[in-house]
């Protein structure tokens, strides 16, 4: 018994002065250095006792010395650089004199007894300061900082999340700004082994040298999600519009209309990308969200013929294929954002919201002078979307858009124009200025600037990093998001050949469900385009996948044909011409010139003819062939054109050489 007590306070003793062993190995260097120096100045003495050029010597070295370490420290923080610097200071006078005159002459025994203490003792503070519980201790984080060219940097509060690292960067004041750490992410990113677009940098809008580096170990976006249907069927487009995800798993949601209460405007989008960025998609997962709501209409201008769009063709209140029907449309915009804002003016609204689209019940919101209720139709929200706008800006001009994109918002209208790359070639500096809100989807990394704001690519944000190797990927900026979440990547919704069905149906729901044009909005629109202009009608559901513009001569919408034609029998064979059916109208000869009746007359008809077809933009190139069949010129043409824009059946377009065609009034 007494041999098991003997051998436990043997292995308790032993186990107690290992530790202390252990605890006391970090605390070692400071007093062995001590020692050394005693040593150091013991020897020193026995060699250059009394030499004055030792003297000299010794007294330059250990100048030297402390410059080197005060020098050396630079990377380090204040204290430990001055600390180390008197350490040195102390040490080598000491030494000098310890040559000289000999360790124990004078003071010499007590400084160094004394002086070594001191300094020994300030070391191991130092140390267990830096090793107690709850201090930052000198980790792979500062070497990382050092490795970036940040050293002197300070990382605070690391707040960790699933798939996501903030930890808050204090920077050195007066050598370093939240600009450096910009120019660092790229190299943060290749120290960790990480994609460009995975370390970002959010800058603290009240200091120029503090913010969050945000680091997102893994993409989340790397596999595809499938686009099953809108977020909210039939719900208003004032609720937020879920277009996919960020790379942190949560919904990417955008926003058109303004909310004051929310401080938010309505907003514009630019949806940019390259070929074979995804743009089509992001443009689907948009207009899919927007034609799935209740209360908004959307017009379409796509040159391609609808070659993405065309499921939902029976959805949309007005389609044109470019060309003229854009020139139209863009024409008729201008003058239904001023008829729109002055209904909202009229009652008492300062801008588009919910109760606008429906019938005015409201005395707050009444037109009546007297203030009673004025039951007026609502207006729905208006969205005008021009695909491809690359093409529309050759041909209108630079700034077509500009005017529109300045007075829609209060309008209750959206513009979003979508191209590839949205430089200065291709759009003025206000129209770009004007579509504030983007969707930038993968472009050359030459062309970041023209779709993303330079604070954004400060952040981290660099769809050029993507090119058309991931497409779907995007960078969303606009009103309603928080503007740390600019640059974060998020990921479109993907379309596919299994999708199309669905989108059909969509298209047939906002046929029988969604918002008609409100009075205020088609007259204005009529009143410019006339026939060319015809929205979406309730009754247009019973036409499978047939476009709203199409004619239909069923029970609905009534026979087209005149009584004559009526009358025909379709089985009986044509009668054989008679003399004179191939007479022209008029008969001119070379020699003859038309009497100014005749030509009045004649241009009218061709007008006419324009007008009934749908085109009411023209010019004199759109004549060259009615020029040839009646033997007319184009200088014919043009002076017959400024007789109909004097007699006001002709307006001038912002486009020079372009004249609107004034629709004729219809008899009741």
């Amino acid at each position: 018994m007494s041999s098991t007590s003997a051998n436990s306070r043997t292995s308790t003793g032993g186990s107690v002065t290992a530790y202390l062993l252990h605890r006391a190995k970090p605390h070692l260097p400071p007093w062995l250095g001590v020692g050394g120096v005693g040593a150091i100045g013991s020897g020193a003495h026995l060699l250059w006792a009394g030499s004055a050029g030792a003297g000299v010597g010794l007294t330059l070295s250990a100048v030297a010395l402390t410059g080197a370490t005060w020098w050396a420290g630079r990377e380090t923080s204040a204290q430990r650089r001055l600390h180390s610097a008197i350490t040195v200071a102390a040490g080598s006078a000491w030494v000098t004199g310890a040559a000289l005159a000999g360790p124990l002459a004078g003071i010499l025994p007590d400084t160094y007894l004394m002086g070594g203490m001191v300094l020994a003792l300030s070391w191991n503070v130092r140390m267990a300061l830096r090793t107690s519980p709850g201090a930052a201790p000198e980790s792979a984080d500062k070497g990382l900082l050092e490795k970036v060219g940040l050293a002197r940097a300070r990382i605070g509060r690391t707040q960790v999340e699933p798939n996501r690292v903030t930890a808050a960067l204090a920077l050195d004041g007066g050598t370093q700004t939240n600009d450096d750490v910009a120019r660092a992410l790229v190299r943060i990113a290749s120290a960790l082994d990480l994609p460009q677009s995975a370390v970002r940098y959010q800058p603290d809008a009240d200091s120029a040298r503090r913010g969050d580096l945000v680091i997102v170990p893994r993409d989340m976006l790397g596999e595809t999600q499938e686009w099953e249907g809108p977020s909210l069927p039939g719900g208003s487009i004032a609720d937020p519009l879920v277009i996919g995800r960020y790379d942190d798993g949560s919904p990417l949601m955008v926003w058109l209309p303004g909310d004051p209460e929310a401080g938010r405007n309505a907003a514009h989008f630019l949806v940019a990308g390259g070929t074979g960025s995804g743009k089509g998609d992001a443009a689907l997962n948009l207009q899919t969200e927007i034609l799935s709501r209740r209360d908004v209409i959307m017009w379409l201008s796509d040159p391609k013929a609808f070659q993405d769009f065309r499921p939902l063709l029976p959805a949309y209140d007005w389609a044109v294929e470019g060309g003229a029907g854009t020139e139209a449309m863009v024409e008729a915009l201008q003058q239904v954002i001023p008829a729109r804002t002055g209904w909202l003016g009229q009652h008492s609204y300062r801008q588009w919201s919910t109760a606008a689209a429906e019938t005015q019940t409201d005395p707050a919101h009444s037109c009546r002078p007297d203030r009673t209720p004025c039951g007026c139709p609502g207006m729905p929200y208006m969205v005008a979307w021009m695909e491809e706008a690359a093409n529309t800006l050759r041909a209108l001009g630079d700034d077509a858009f500009t005017g529109i994109a300045q007075e829609a918002r209060s309008a209750g209208v959206s513009l979003v124009v979508s191209l590839q790359r949205p430089s200065y070639d291709q759009m003025s500096t206000s129209t770009r200025a004007s579509l504030p809100s983007v969707i930038a989807l993968g472009c050359d990394p030459r062309d970041e600037g023209f779709s993303l704001p330079e604070s954004v690519i400060d952040q981290g944000a660099h769809p050029g990093a993507w090119g058309n190797r991931k497409p779907g990927y995007c960078y969303v900026v606009s009103g309603g998001i928080d503007p740390e979440r600019y640059a974060c990547p998020g990921r479109t919704q993907q379309f596919t050949p299994a999708s199309v069905s669905l989108m059909e149906t969509l298209a047939q729901w906002a046929v029988r469900n969604g918002a008609t044009a409100d009075p205020i909005t088609a007259g204005a629109a009529r009143a410019v385009a006339g026939r060319a202009y015809s929205g979406r009608h309730a009754d247009t559901a019973e036409t499978e996948g047939q476009h709203p513009m199409q004619e239909q001569d069923d029970e609905t919408t009534g026979s087209r044909l005149s009584p004559e034609e009526t009358a025909m029998d379709p089985e009986q064979d044509l009668p054989a011409p008679g003399q004179g059916d191939d007479a022209p109208l008029f008969t001119l000869t070379a020699a003859h010139k038309p009497t100014p009746e005749e030509a009045r007359e004649l241009f009218a008809r061709a007008l006419e003819e324009f007008e009934a077809a749908g085109q009411m933009i023209v010019g004199p190139k759109d004549f060259m062939e009615w020029c040839d069949a009646n033997g007319y010129s184009r200088p014919w043409v043009s002076a017959r054109l400024r007789d109909a824009a004097a007699e006001g059946r002709l307006e001038p377009t912002n486009t020079t050489g372009r004249w609107r065609i004034v629709p004729t009034l219809t008899p009741a």
